[in-house]
C-alpha cells in the first residue's frame, strides 16, 4: 500500500507538471494522474476498508496485487494515448482494467456475503463505484465498434470515471473517514450511506447519460447530487462544528474535498449550460476535489498502513507530521480550483503545485524521521 501511495503521488506531481508545461497530449497527461495514480490507489483503499466493513480477514495476495496490475495497465494506456505504442494497446489496457475491476468487485461481494453479521453499507458504494468504472471502460471499448458516437461515449466515460468511480468511492468513504480523523465516530454514518445509495446512483446515471445525450438531464442529476453532498456537510457541521474539523489537518482536507466536489458539480452544471468551457472545469475537479481528497485520506491512512494494528507512538508521530498544515494545503487546493474556474490556469497550477509539494515534503520528512523499527 505504501508503494501504491508513493506512485500515486508521483503520478499526480507528474501530471500537474506536464500539464503546466504544456508537454504531452492533454488526455494522456490527465490519465497519468487517473489511470496510473488514482485507480490503483482506490483499489488499494478498497482492499484496506472492505475487511473492516465486513469484519473479515486481510485480503489475499491476488487482491493485494491488483493496484500494481492497474498501474501497469494505466501506464500502457498513457503510452497509447501519447502515440508511443500502437493505439490498439489502449483497448487492451481498458480490457485489462475491466477484468481487474470485475475481480475486485467479485471479492468485495463475496466478503459481504460471508460477513460476520450485517456488513457496513459502505461496501455497496465500493461495488457501485467499480460498476461505474466497468461501464466507463466498456464505453472506451465501444468506441472501436461505433466510432460515429465517439463524442457521446467520451463524455459517458469521463463522467462515470470522475463522478461515478471516484465519486462513489469517495462519498462512500467520507462519512466514516472524516469522523475517524476527527476522533469521534458518527452514529448516523451507516444510516446515511444506506439511505443515500440509490439517490446518488440515480443522480450519477442522469449525469453520465445526460452528458452523453442530453445536457439538461445531466444538470438535473448534478443538482440532486449537489443537494446530497451539501446535506452531508451540514450533518458534519451539526455534529462536530467547523472549528473542530479545521483543527485536524486530515479532516480539514477531507472537508475541503467535499466542498470542492460541491463546487465542481456547480461548475459542471455551468459547463452544461454553456457558461464554462470543459478544460477549466476538469482542472478544478483535479485541484479542488481530487488533491485534497488524496492528501487528506493519505494523511490519516499512511501511518495506519505503515504500522497496522493498535496505535503506537510512531504512528501518532507520523500522523502529526502529515496533518500539520493540512488546512493550509486544503486552502491552496480550493484557491487553485477557483483560479481555474476564473480563467487563470497559470496561478491555478502554481497554487495546486504548492499544496501538493508541501504534502510530499511533509511525507518525505516523516519517512526520514521515523525508522520502521520504532514504535
Amino acid at each position: 500500500m505504501l508503494a501504491t501511495a508513493a506512485i500515486t503521488l508521483l503520478a499526480l506531481v507528474a501530471s500537474l507538471a506536464l500539464g503546466a508545461a504544456g508537454v504531452g497530449e492533454p488526455v494522456a497527461v490527465l490519465h497519468v494522474a487517473f489511470a496510473i495514480g488514482i485507480v490503483p490507489l482506490v483499489f488499494a483503499a478498497m482492499g484496506h476498508f472492505v475487511p473492516v466493513l465486513t469484519r473479515s480477514g486481510d485480503p489475499p495476495p491476488a487482491i493485494r496485487g491488483l493496484p500494481f496490475a492497474a498501474q501497469v495497465s494505466g501506464a500502457v494506456a498513457v503510452l497509447a494515448m501519447q502515440g508511443m505504442v500502437p493505439r490498439g494497446a489502449l483497448h487492451a489496457a481498458a480490457l485489462a482494467d475491466l477484468a481487474l475491476a470485475v475481480a475486485l468487485a467479485g471479492w468485495i461481494i463475496g466478503r459481504a456475503r460471508r460477513a460476520l453479521g450485517t456488513p457496513h453499507p459502505g461496501w455497496r458504494w465500493y461495488a457501485a463505484g467499480l460498476a461505474c468504472l466497468g461501464l466507463a471502460l466498456a464505453g472506451i471499448l465501444a468506441q472501436a465498434v461505433v466510432p460515429a458516437h465517439w463524442v457521446a461515449l467520451r463524455n459517458f466515460h469521463l463522467h462515470l470515471n470522475t463522478l461515478g468511480f471516484v465519486g462513489f468511492a469517495a462519498v462512500g468513504t467520507l462519512p466514516v473517514l472524516l469522523p475517524t480523523a476527527v476522533g469521534t465516530p458518527d452514529p448516523e454514518a451507516a444510516g446515511w450511506l444506506r439511505r443515500r445509495l440509490w439517490p446518488v446512483a440515480a443522480a450519477l446515471a442522469a449525469i453520465a447519460g445526460g452528458a452523453a445525450a442530453l445536457w439538461s438531464v445531466a444538470i438535473v442529476g448534478a443538482a440532486v447530487l449537489l443537494v446530497i453532498v451539501l446535506g452531508l456537510v451540514a450533518q458534519w457541521l451539526r455534529r462536530y462544528g467547523l472549528r473542530r474539523m479545521l483543527a485536524d489537518g486530515s479532516a480539514a482536507a477531507l472537508l475541503a474535498a467535499t466542498a470542492g466536489l460541491a463546487l465542481m458539480l456547480a461548475a459542471g452544471a455551468a459547463h452544461g449550460a454553456g457558461l464554462l468551457p470543459a478544460r477549466p472545469t476538469l482542472a478544478a475537479w483535479f485541484a479542488g476535489f481530487l488533491l485534497p481528497l488524496v492528501t487528506g485520506a493519505l494523511s490519516h491512512l499512511l501511518p495506519v498502513w505503515r504500522w497496522p494494528g493498535p496505535a503506537t507512538p510512531s504512528r501518532l508521530a507520523m500522523r502529526a507530521r502529515l496533518t500539520a498544515h493540512g488546512g493550509a494545503r486544503a486552502a491552496l487546493f480550493l484557491a487553485a480550483a477557483a483560479a481555474f474556474l476564473a480563467g487563470h490556469p497559470v496561478p491555478g497550477a502554481a497554487l495546486a503545485a504548492a499544496g501538493l509539494v508541501l504534502f510530499v515534503a511533509a511525507l518525505v520528512a516523516a519517512m526520514r524521521a521515523l525508522p520502521r523499527s520504532t514504535g
